[in-house]
């Protein structure tokens, strides 16, 4: 089973131009089953959503999770899975009056059994996701309905160890890139300086193998890399 989470930036690239086709192509290669994705737009009137086009490129599920709107357009978080989702939901991890953050989960049918899939996008700043991490590990969302392991991944802007990776740590286990590969930092996409793009898991999951999706497509796709990780059951 493969995951990926990716933060495809609008699908802008580091040329500054949009090519939702450019993700998907880069997507198209990983072969992922599971797909985790940041800043993006969903359907509206007048609008076709980057996460329906994707899911229809791909031939996966969709479930998207609105943040905010942007430019009038709904943005947020989305999940893409090649198993059936059953059920999805959004969770606000808001800090006060700056940028509105969100979580989405996704419980997924697969063959091996029920999947708790959660994808997450923090702030920027310190002290607001040292109160985010705290309004997610606090959630309902996070613990009830369970009949499977949980995936927590996504982009949770914490480069360095934190709060966020302490109180996470507790609950699950981390992918540790160290074992898997050499470099590790994923951001911005075609010098990166920074960690930010993160994977945790639950027994009976466990990491066979780890890599950050370096092309030459997707060092200009998006600002970031993303980030895969097979595992096995």
């Amino acid at each position: 089973m493969k995951i990926v989470t990716y933060n495809i930036h609008k699908g802008r690239g580091m040329d500054g131009r949009i090519s939702i086709r450019r993700i998907a192509t880069v997507l198209s290669a990983i072969r992922a089953d599971i797909i985790a994705l940041q800043e993006i737009y969903g359907k509206c009137s007048g609008y076709h959503g980057q996460v329906e086009r994707l899911a229809a490129d791909l031939g996966l599920h969709a479930s998207f999770g609105c943040t905010r709107h942007h430019h009038l357009r709904p943005y947020g978080n989305a999940i893409l899975s090649r198993w059936p989702i059953l059920e999805s939901h959004d969770m606000d991890i808001s800090d006060g009056g700056r940028e509105r953050r969100g979580c989405i989960r996704a419980d997924l049918k697969t063959p091996k059994g029920p999947l708790h899939v959660f994808n997450i996008h923090m702030g920027t700043n310190y002290f607001e996701r040292r109160r985010q991490i705290r309004t997610f590990i606090s959630s309902e969302k996070l613990h009830q309905n369970l009949s499977g392991p949980r995936v927590l991944v996504g982009d949770f802007n914490e480069w360095i160890r934190g709060l966020t990776t302490r109180l996470l740590s507790e609950q699950f286990e981390s992918l540790n890139l160290e074992l898997h590969i050499r470099r590790k930092r994923s951001y911005p996409g075609m010098l990166p300086l920074l960690h930010l793009d993160h994977i945790y898991f639950e027994r009976p999951l466990h990491v066979e193998k780890a890599e950050l999706v370096l092309t030459p497509l997707s060092l200009v796709a998006s600002d970031h890399l993303p980030l895969a990780a097979t595992f096995k059951w």
